[in-house]
């Protein structure tokens, strides 16, 4: 039986220390809590309201133009619908382009579709299924995330469609490291750019070209995981911006306004498995495997985000949002494994297996033969505890 260990965690919200890319400062409070509280007081709203019409205006079509404004890229998810209902309220006629899921559910499938209805041009990118679901099986195997190749296609395909329709602006949702945690240079930069990807897209240090020769993948056949060259990057003047660096994010108040405005759905029987809320996350099945392994390899999950977020809202206290963690963070995924068995092929033992081989033997209990040990439910028992 391991001995419990002690791990920091912020003093403001419940990130650990074991989070990637995460910064406390002398008092404590970790990057993402800063960051927050500099949107919060330190932010002129107003003025990042105007130099974004500024931006928006350099890009927009004269009147009697043919052509888009912007594009957007887009899941169907509560912010992308934000995102395109932000660009129609600030008059520009966006394409939006989204890069198919991996096991996509029938909610998703409606938000994606519901996009369109928006009065939008959206480009549903279908991909190989074949090449896809070896990319997804091996990076599963390889860095424990099966969501791997969607996390290349979300940020290449885009860019792709951008520079073939020559469309130089495109508007992407949150910046991640100023929401969830990071440096906090990361956390004022309103671009996207290559570098951005390769350093916080979650690629976990992998690349498309390892990909080349797995089960017999070609470098043609990865084409759409590919960036495009700088060359034609800088042809097209490609520029990606944040909205988040020029509106408050609250993800709880967008969902009430696209919720009201446009046909939104959210998942109406329960929370969303890993977490307790039924906003997020809703258009694909293996979600809570994706979650499930970030939760044993650095003991937090889906639900330490949205508490801490919620935290630094000022929706809920420190002490509830611990009380949420225990209570929905890390628990076993059952429908999401039995999502993946069906995509994969593979048996539950078999992906059981290589979840073990991923979980952080510091974090979770286990015995002197290194198997780990779990409660009734199936959940690993951590050798941790919020403080």
């Amino acid at each position: 039986m391991s001995d419990q260990i002690q791990i920091r965690f912020c003093k403001n919200c419940v990130f650990p220390e074991t989070k990637p890319d995460l910064f406390f400062d002398e008092e404590g409070i970790c990057s993402a809590c800063q960051a927050a509280l500099e949107k919060d007081v330190e932010t002129d709203w107003d003025a990042k309201e105007k130099a974004f019409v500024s931006i928006i205006n350099e890009y927009k079509k004269k009147e009697g133009d043919i052509g888009y404004d912007c594009l957007i890229p887009v899941s169907g998810g509560k912010d992308s619908t934000y995102q395109c209902y932000m660009a129609k309220k600030y008059g520009l006629n966006p394409l939006a382009v989204c890069f198919e899921t991996t096991y996509v559910t029938e909610l998703g499938s409606h938000n994606i579709d519901n996009i369109s209805k928006m009065g939008i041009d959206l480009i549903h990118f279908k991909k190989n299924y074949e090449v896809y679901r070896k990319m997804v099986i091996n990076s599963f195997k390889r860095i424990g995330d099966e969501m791997w190749p969607n996390h290349i296609g979300i940020f290449t395909i885009p860019i792709m469609v951008a520079v073939q329709f020559n469309i130089p602006l495109i508007i992407w949702g949150e910046n991640p490291q100023q929401e969830y945690g990071g440096p906090m240079e990361a956390t004022r930069i309103p671009v996207l750019t290559r570098q951005w990807l390769e350093e916080f897209g979650g690629l976990l240090g992998n690349r498309i070209q390892d990909m080349i020769g797995v089960e017999g993948i070609t470098a043609k056949e990865l084409t759409p995981y590919f960036y495009p060259s700088d060359e034609d990057i800088k042809r097209v003047g490609i520029r990606g911006i944040f909205l988040g660096h020029y509106f408050f994010w609250d993800a709880r108040k967008q969902l009430e306004i696209i919720k009201n405005e446009t046909g939104f759905r959210v998942k109406e029987d329960g929370p969303i498995e890993g977490t307790y809320t039924n906003y997020e996350n809703l258009d694909e099945k293996l979600v809570g495997l994706h979650d499930y392994l970030k939760f044993v390899k650095y003991g937090f999950g889906r639900a330490t985000d949205h508490a801490c977020i919620d935290i630094r809202n000022k929706r809920i206290t420190r002490e509830e949002g611990k009380q949420l963690v225990d209570k929905y963070d890390g628990k076993y995924p059952h429908f999401a494994i039995k999502s993946f068995i069906e995509y994969s092929g593979m048996t539950k033992e078999e992906i059981d297996e290589i979840i073990d081989s991923f979980t952080n033997p510091v974090l979770f209990a286990h015995d002197e033969d290194g198997r780990f040990l779990r409660d009734e439910g199936g959940n690993l028992i951590k050798n941790y505890s919020i403080n």
